[in-house]
Formats: structure tokens, C-alpha cells, sequence
């Protein structure tokens, strides 16, 4: 058995997540594990721990627990993406990690693709291992149904403890140790990693997950990889991401196994090796995936009329400073002022929806009332300004906004899956200089 490394806790938010750092290569590498982790029992394991070691000896490895799972801090609801990509930044943080190879596997996929076209400065390049897109969608290819995805997680949830889900995730290690060795170590990782109601509420999160829109906005050297057996997340959804995902390479292999330290991963392995350290540093991004917040004052002009020029421009004053703490506040950016509302950008939505809450609340005790606008997409940095399509749209959706009324698009809706947020249908709209008709929604109060 090989000797874990010590497991340390980085602080994110309120939470307490667990990771290791091992091995002293020249690139740092972080490990986002699929589903389930235990970052000391995978060292308990021969399979995960000759995986683990290859890596560290051509990187620097990082690995954590994500929130909920393993070592880390339990949750009472389910995490949103947004909220996973912090506890990715925080334990880089810790490790003391600028920039990082990422390597997400499975249902780490979707948040390391968030963090790599939300923070490119911070990742040197992205590896993809059987990677969820779109799990759960009776419209997309290599996708279960409701239905179908529905059943699966009961059964798993019926039987959890037994190894089960582990022989879903990995065939060669049923046959590898047989049935009675492997219900024992199986089910105690199982059990280890989540409860059983923490695993169904895990899994409802997923089948909300859709990483499209995410995966066209990454600009950075991507590596996807997929085995043409694998059962949990069908190899379709591989094919998709290296199709859409600008400039990305793609290594399709034999095997059945979905866990990437299972089966033949020499393959995997030498992939992932030559991919990372062929790579060199690129030039500081000039594109970000970015949620745009656009803001208005409603009646705007009437107000300054009654108001008089030099009344009108204190309470203008005031509105700037309050634009000023609150985007501050929920950590994004104020880019300019549009003399009677802002442009913002975050690197999560959830925190552009929390903004533009507060934003709503904090006017009306200067007696003003304001729309808000918001969508995700990628963004082109212009110095201290922003420009491409994703604004246009930002500002068009706020303009049918009512007062004191935020309007998203469905982009957004979708990556806050599992943040607790709650939207009303706002109907299909055409957006003017924008193709096609645009599904919006209304943040509840």
C-alpha cells in the first residue's frame, strides 16, 4: 500500500475541503474527481494509488474532496457548479498553485470546464476524462432519460454500501477482486464518500447539469478523452465536447471502464503526459466566459426632470456608490457607468443574480427602482472595457425587464442547476441584432 500525503484543509466560504499535494514536477496538475472521492482511502486502493503516483511523477498533484463528498465539509443541500469552481480555487490557493494543469473527470468535467472559461489566467491547460455535457436529455445524443436516470439512482440508493455503484463506474475491479472483496472495500468507499441521501441529491444536481454553452466559451489547450465502452457517460458526449470545444484534441480508447485509474490507463497516462508537459504558457487571455449584468434606472428621464440638474446628480452619486459596494460585495466588476445604470461582470452567475438582488433592495432606500439584465457568455477584454456578443445580449434582456424586475436568459438559468435559485418563466423572446428567438426568466424575490 502507498503512503497517502498528509491531507490539509483550504477555507472556502464557511466550508473546510479537503486536498493533498504530492509529488515535485514542474507543472502543477489538479485532480477534479468524478462523483465520489476519499482523497486517504484512494491510497488504500492499488488501482488509484499507481494512477496517482504516475501523475505526480510529471506534475506537482493536487487532488481535493469537493463539498459534501469524502473529507470534506457535508452539506444539507445541493452545490452549485458556481460553488464547486470556489472550493477549486481555494484549495489552488492553498497548494500555493498560480496556474494549473486541470483534469476533470466525469462530473468534474462540467466544473473544470467552468473554471477554465471563467478564470483562463489561472490554467495552464484542460484535461477531459469521460466528462459529462449533457447527462440527462431526451433530445440529446448519448443521454439517458428522466426516466432512465431516475430509476438507475434509486437502484443505487436502494443497495448503497455494497459496491454497486462502483461496479457501474468500474467492471475490471468486480473481476479484479470478485464479488465478496469487492462488496466489502467497495461498499466501505461508498459509504465513506456520501450517504446515500447525499448521493441522490449529488446525482439530482447532475441530470440538471448542462456544460454546453460552457464548453464553446474555453480558450485554452484542451485535451479530451473517452473510452468507447464507457457506461456511465456515453462516449458521445466525449466526441461533442472535442467537437465543440475550439482547437481541442481527442483520444478515443478501448475500454469499458468509466474510472480513469482502471482498466488500461497507460493510455490515458501517456496522453495526459505528452499533452502536459509539450504545453507552454500562453498569452494572457483576451477571452473570458464571463456573466454580464446590465442595470437601469426605470423612468430615468422623468425622475430628472422633476428632480432639477443638481438634485438628479447627487442621487446619480449615490446610485454609482451603492453599484460600487454591491458588485464589490459579491466579487465582480464594475466596468463603466451608463449614466443612469452600470455593466458588470462576474465569474459565477449565482453571484450576478445575488448582485442584482441586492442592487434591487439597496435602490429602492434611495427611492429609485431598477431593472436588471443577465446573461452568460464569452466576453473579449478591451483594456478596462468589454465588448462581444454576450454584452449585446446582457443589455437586450434587461431591456424587456419590468421594474425592479431581474430578467436572465436560459444560459443562465441553466448553470445555476442545484444553487437553490428559483425562476419564473418569462417566455420567448427575439432579442434586436440577435439571431433566433431567446427563452428568459425572472429571478423570483
Amino acid at each position: 500500500m502507498t503512503s497517502a500525503p498528509r491531507t490539509r484543509y483550504a477555507r472556502s466560504g464557511d466550508l473546510s475541503i479537503a486536498y493533498q499535494v504530492h509529488g515535485e514536477g514542474p507543472v502543477d496538475l489538479v485532480l477534479v474527481w468524478g462523483t465520489m472521492s476519499h482523497v486517504e482511502l484512494l491510497w488504500e486502493d492499488p488501482f488509484s494509488a499507481a494512477f496517482l503516483e504516475r501523475l505526480a511523477s510529471f506534475s506537482r498533484l493536487i487532488m481535493f474532496d469537493k463539498r459534501g463528498c469524502g473529507l470534506s465539509d457535508r452539506l444539507s443541500g445541493q452545490p452549485s457548479l458556481e460553488e464547486r469552481i470556489d472550493d477549486l480555487r481555494a484549495v489552488m490557493d492553498a497548494a500555493g498553485s498560480e496556474r494549473a494543469v486541470i483534469f476533470g473527470e466525469s462530473e468534474g468535467g462540467p466544473m473544470s470546464l467552468l473554471f477554465a472559461a471563467s478564470h483562463p489566467e489561472r490554467v495552464l491547460s484542460l484535461v477531459l476524462y469521460g466528462a459529462i455535457v449533457r447527462w440527462v436529455d431526451e433530445t440529446f445524443d448519448g443521454a439517458y432519460s428522466p426516466a432512465e436516470f431516475t430509476a438507475l439512482i434509486e437502484e443505487f440508493v436502494e443497495t448503497w454500501g455494497n459496491g454497486h455503484v462502483l461496479s457501474w463506474f468500474a467492471p475490471t475491479y468486480l473481476k479484479a477482486f470478485g464479488e465478496e472483496m469487492f462488496q466489502e472495500a467497495g461498499g466501505r468507499f461508498e459509504r465513506s464518500a456520501f450517504s446515500p441521501g447525499a448521493f441522490r441529491q449529488l446525482m439530482q444536481m447532475n441530470a440538471e447539469i448542462d456544460a454546453r454553452p460552457i464548453a464553446i466559451s474555453v480558450n485554452v489547450p484542451t485535451l479530451v478523452i473517452h473510452r468507447t465502452g464507457d457506461q456511465v457517460v456515453d462516449v458521445r458526449q466525449g466526441r461533442w465536447l472535442a467537437e465543440h470545444i475550439p482547437g481541442a484534441r481527442y483520444v478515443e480508447l478501448d475500454g469499458d471502464d468509466h474510472l480513469p485509474q482502471v482498466g488500461d490507463t497507460e493510455p490515458i497516462l501517456a496522453a495526459t503526459e505528452e499533452f502536459v508537459t509539450g504545453t507552454r504558457a500562453s498569452a494572457p487571455p483576451d477571452r473570458v466566459l464571463a456573466t454580464v449584468l446590465f442595470t437601469d434606472i426605470v423612468d430615468s428621464t422623468r425622475r430628472a426632470e422633476e428632480a432639477g440638474d443638481r438634485v438628479w446628480r447627487t442621487i446619480l452619486d449615490r446610485h454609482d456608490a451603492v453599484i460600487r459596494a454591491e458588485v464589490g460585495a459579491t466579487r465582480g466588476r464594475v466596468v463603466k457607468s451608463t449614466g443612469d445604470g452600470a455593466l458588470a461582470i462576474f465569474d459565477g452567475p449565482a453571484r450576478a443574480i445575488s448582485c442584482a438582488r441586492r442592487l434591487r433592495r439597496a435602490m429602492a432606500t434611495l427611492g429609485l427602482k431598477i431593472r436588471a439584465g443577465l446573461h452568460c457568455g464569452e466576453v473579449e477584454i478591451r483594456g478596462d472595457d468589454i465588448g462581444g456578443i454576450a454584452v449585446h445580449i446582457s443589455a437586450r434582456v434587461m431591456a424587456l425587464a419590468g421594474p425592479d424586475e431581474v430578467l436572465v436568459s436560459s444560459t443562465v438559468k441553466d448553470i445555476v442547476a442545484g444553487s437553490g435559485i428559483t425562476f419564473a418563466d418569462h417566455g420567448a423572446h427575439p432579442l434586436k441584432g440577435v439571431e433566433g428567438e431567446w427563452r428568459l426568466y425572472s429571478v423570483a424575490s
